[in-house]
């Protein structure tokens, strides 16, 4: 399967290239001073933490001291997120990251976290366990286009399949490719009727779920253009 290009290095070059350009002059008026402004303004505007203060994360579910770790099948990873509907959940759309668009490495998937420092309100869900992460060095908060046109293809299959139960930081206001979160309030019949497809597609004689489906199939696009159109 081809690789990602490592974001995490560009970006660390770019960082190389902008210490060595703060070294020369830079004259007013000129394109550089111009550029330099932007960059100045862009900085200002930069994302700054905040503490979540609440006993449950913005999507309603409760904040957790502690959250189990599952194994993400076929990729040798784990990850820590609330047990039940949640867990099932989230781990199909990590699973099907891994199958149809990159093989996850060491740190790539984030979930449960016990750190209350959030820059957006919806980050506040990985205390809860009901968000995961996937590269968010790679797709920080913010930035937007940074899945390639195939991978944003598997990526719409999920929230297809998925119905709406997962909610996708890359269509956020203010977005993170990488996050994925339930988008319901715990006990939701969408959210426990979901799990019981997933963990039928799981014990089933492997023709439905993660590493079974075809993103590119022309009735499966269809059907996540007309969902993505439903939810627009």
């Amino acid at each position: 399967m081809r690789k990602l290009i490592d974001r995490r290095r560009v970006l660390a070059a770019g960082a190389g290239l902008g210490a060595a350009a703060a070294l020369a002059p830079v004259l007013p008026g000129t394109a550089q001073a111009a550029t330099a402004q932007a960059g100045t303004a862009q900085a200002a505007d930069s994302p700054r933490s905040r503490a979540w203060n609440g006993t449950r994360s913005a999507n309603g579910w409760p904040v957790l001291d502690h959250a189990e770790s599952f194994g993400i099948e076929g990729s040798g990873r784990s990850v820590r997120l609330a047990t039940g509907p949640a867990a099932v959940i989230l781990l199909h759309v990590a699973r099907r990251f891994h199958y149809e668009i990159d093989g996850l490495r060491e740190g790539d998937v984030q979930g449960h976290t016990r750190s209350r420092d959030i820059l957006q309100r919806y980050e506040s869900n990985h205390l809860s366990g009901t968000a995961i992460a996937i590269r968010p060095r790679a797709y920080p908060v913010g930035v937007k286009g940074g899945l390639y046109p195939r991978e944003l293809v598997v990526v719409r299959d999920i929230l297809a399949e998925l119905d709406g139960v997962v909610a996708w930081g890359g269509d956020f206001g203010t977005p993170k490719e990488s996050h994925f979160e339930i988008a319901y309030q715990p006990g939701h019949p969408e959210v426990d009727a979901l799990a019981r497809r997933i963990q039928t597609w799981n014990s089933g004689s492997g023709g439905e779920g993660a590493g079974a489906t075809d993103a590119f199939d022309p009735e499966r696009q269809a059907q996540a253009r007309a969902f993505a159109r439903r939810a627009g």
